[in-house]
This record gives C-alpha cells, sequence and structure tokens, in this order.
C-alpha cells in the first residue's frame, strides 16, 4: 500500500516519456519500417501500402474490446502485458524472415503485434485520463506526442540507418533479423521497466461482473459513445483531420528511395534514417512540445484552426520535392525537417481534442479509445488506397492530389463546435 502510494507521488516525466515512446515503438515498425523492409525483399508498392495500412485496423476496432479491459484487471497490467507480447513478437518476426515464403508468416505475426499494440494504447492512455488532472493533461500532452514519436527517431532513424549499413555488409536478410531483434529486445525490457514504476490506473469497474453484464455493459458504452453532443460532427472532423497524413505517409518512404527515374529522390537508408528518421522526428519532438504549451497559452478552442493549418499545408513540401526532385541535401532535408515540425505542432491538437472534448464521461477511457481508433481509422483508409494512386498518377499527381484532400479538414475545423470548457477557459472561470 505504501509502495503503490509512493508510485502515484512519482512526476508523470518517470513513466509519460518511456511508455509512449513504447506506445509508438509497434505501429511505426508496422507502418514505416515494414515497407522499407519489405520493399527490400522485392514486394509492389501497392502489396505493401495495402497490407501495412491494413495492420492498422486493429487500432480503429479496439474500442470494442477496451470495455472489457475497464471491468477486468488494472491498466497497469495490460500496458506491461502487451509491452512483453509486443517484443516477443518482433522476435518472432526476426524467426520468420528466413523462411521461404516468409511474408504471409510475417503478416500473421505482424497482426498479433498490432492487437498487442492497440491494446497496449487503451490501456496507457487511460492511466493518462486516470492520474492527471486536465491541467497535467495539457502539460504533458507535447511529452506524450514528443515521445511516442521518439520511437520514430530509434525506427525510422536509427534502426533504418543501421540496417542500410548492416544490408551493405552482410545482405539484406541479415540486417532486417537483427534489427527486429533489437526492437524486440527493447521492447521486453520497457515492460519490466514500467512493471516497477507505472501507476496502476486505478482498479478494475467490475472486478465480479457476469459474461451477460459484461457484454451488455461494453453495448452501453459503444451507444452512450454515439449519443454524445456533436458526435457525428467529431468524428467526421477525427477522420478528416489526419485523411491527408494517411495517403502521404505511406508513399512518403518508398518517394524517398526510389529512383530518380521514377519520380522519387534516389535516398539511400542512410539519408533516409538521417533526414526522414532523425533529424524530421527530432523536429517532430520540438513541434509537439511547443504545441503542447502553445494550446495551454491560447486554450484549445482559439488554438484548434491554426492548429489545423499548421497540420496539413506543411505536405506541399512533398509536392515540391516530387516536381523539383533537388539534389541538395539542405534543401531535402530543410524541407522534411520544416514539414515534420509543423506535423508535431499541429497533430497535438487532435489528442487534446479527442481527450477533452470527445472522451469525458462515464466511460472516458473506452470513448478516448473510440475517438483514437477513428483518428486511426482517418490514416488506414486513405492509406490502402495511396499506393495504387501513386503507381498510377506517379508521385508528383499523387502529392498534388493530397494536398486537395485536405479541404474538408479546414470547414469542418472551422465550424468545429465544443462541448466542455477546455483548460484554459476552466482556469479562467476558476
Amino acid at each position: 500500500m505504501e509502495q503503490a502510494l509512493k508510485q502515484t507521488k512519482r512526476s508523470p516525466l518517470w513513466w509519460v516519456p518511456s511508455a509512449y515512446f513504447a506506445m509508438g515503438l509497434p505501429l511505426i515498425l508496422i507502418n514505416l519500417v515494414a515497407p522499407l523492409m519489405f520493399k527490400d525483399f522485392g514486394i509492389s508498392d501497392a502489396q505493401i501500402a495495402f497490407w501495412t495500412s491494413l495492420l492498422i485496423l486493429p487500432w480503429s476496432l479496439k474500442p470494442f474490446w477496451s470495455p472489457l479491459m475497464e471491468m477486468y484487471r488494472t491498466k497497469k497490467f495490460y500496458v506491461v502485458t502487451t509491452q512483453i507480447v509486443s517484443g516477443v513478437s518482433l522476435a518472432l518476426i526476426a524467426m520468420a524472415l528466413p523462411l521461404p515464403d516468409f511474408f504471409p508468416y510475417v503478416v500473421a505475426i505482424m497482426t498479433v503485434l498490432a492487437f498487442s499494440g492497440a491494446t497496449h494504447d487503451i490501456a496507457l492512455d487511460g492511466v493518462y485520463i486516470t492520474e492527471l488532472n486536465k491541467t497535467q493533461q495539457a502539460q504533458f500532452v507535447g511529452w506524450q506526442g514528443a515521445f511516442y514519436n521518439l520511437a520514430k527517431v530509434t525506427a525510422m532513424g536509427g534502426m533504418v540507418f543501421i540496417a542500410g549499413k548492416l544490408e551493405a555488409c552482410y545482405g539484406a536478410l541479415y540486417a532486417w533479423v537483427v534489427i527486429m531483434l533489437m526492437c524486440g529486445v527493447l521492447l521486453t525490457l520497457l515492460g519490466i521497466y514500467h512493471w516497477r514504476i507505472l501507476p496502476s490506473g486505478g482498479a478494475a469497474a467490475q472486478s465480479h461482473a457476469s459474461i451477460g453484464e459484461t457484454m451488455r455493459e461494453t453495448w452501453n458504452v459503444i451507444i452512450l459513445f454515439f449519443k454524445k453532443k456533436y458526435i457525428w460532427i467529431y468524428v467526421a472532423w477525427i477522420v478528416c483531420y489526419r485523411f491527408t497524413e494517411g495517403l502521404v505517409i505511406k508513399i512518403v518512404p518508398l518517394f524517398l528511395e526510389a529512383d530518380v527515374a521514377n519520380e522519387g529522390l534516389g535516398l539511400t537508408k542512410e539519408e533516409m534514417g538521417l533526414y526522414y528518421g532523425t533529424f524530421g522526428v527530432v523536429a517532430f519532438i520540438v513541434g509537439s512540445i511547443l504545441g503542447g504549451y502553445f494550446i495551454s497559452w491560447r486554450g484549445l478552442k482559439k488554438a484548434i484552426f491554426p492548429l489545423c493549418c499548421i497540420f496539413n499545408i506543411p505536405f506541399v513540401i512533398y509536392a515540391l520535392l516530387a516536381v523539383y526532385q533537388p539534389e541538395n541535401a539542405f534543401a531535402v532535408c530543410g524541407g522534411i525537417v520544416f514539414e515534420y515540425f509543423s506535423y508535431g505542432f499541429g497533430f497535438v491538437g487532435l489528442t487534446l481534442f479527442i481527450m477533452q472534448q470527445v472522451a469525458p464521461g462515464k466511460h472516458q477511457m473506452a470513448h478516448y479509445a473510440f475517438g483514437s481508433a477513428l483518428a486511426n481509422l482517418g490514416v488506414m483508409l486513405p492509406g490502402m488506397i495511396s499506393g495504387y494512386i501513386s503507381d498510377a498518377i506517379g508521385y508528383e499527381k499523387f502529392f498534388l492530389w493530397a494536398l486537395v484532400s485536405a479541404i474538408p479538414a479546414f470547414i469542418l475545423t472551422w465550424i468545429l463546435p465544443f462541448t466542455h470548457s477546455d483548460s484554459s477557459e476552466a482556469t479562467q472561470e476558476a
């Protein structure tokens, strides 16, 4: 009891950065690193974009089992267990890569990894919402987003860079086996750390509910979500906010690596790891932290439209890179860094809106999971077709078309209603 009390008094900096880093790693490995890995083994762009986008589906389905998690065990239990399961899954992927016809086996194991990662997200967000008050949520949302995406520095930066070096010496197979094993060990160690340091996030709501009662409660949680005020406007806005991101996120790494003759930039893995996976993601982290303090200063209601503009407009960088195909390293790296900084700055607005406008109510953890699942759906759906579109019209026209798809997000953000006072207004009223 005394140990638990000490844990709750620890600063959130003891666990928010490391836990959200662990949250980001499985999704980034599936979403961004796996396309590069599959490309090295000769899988087509269309197949890569389709399957790695489809593997995001568990992050969109997670609301349907999140109510069950509120009724059994602590949120900490799920966080620690899924981190270890994800680590083991990555080790199994490393073992499957040398097999003949490895692709379906790796996709199957990645499906387990995806469900584990999605379950981890539900539980960790529940800990965050339960353990932190509104002011702390706004203060630490930047750190949350920053370290979630610091996983990109590790995966898309360091790991891809190492993969390029290992591939040059030992071949692609050896390189990717080592990378998957390294990521698996890292997640397992994080699971052990969080077993010691993470607060519980509260006890289960109904630890002795029967299966019938649990199913009825689950259905009630779903119904209550869709009865919330303005919910259908919120659903449309959440999906549209990330739609352009969903189109470009699978194609950008393939575009950067593609030959100049095929409308790409012809970057090496080492250059991609440095520009896109390291400098770009560091810029994202800085943008995320500053975005969190910008919201804390202005209030979410006043900040949301500027954040939408900052989030979507800078995707024009990839259209310009596709048109001009610059060879200058500073121009390419500078463009990527600017886009990533803007991406990070604007992304925190979506996270905090879901947390403070969509989630509040009796089932906060489950309803936050619904909101974040819809955000992932906004990435998954366009991502599944992005490979076919870019193959059909080329990278240059694809990125121009992606910019047009952001228009609904601007319109919906301009008219977006607020149900609850944001943290800034609440503070002023107090």
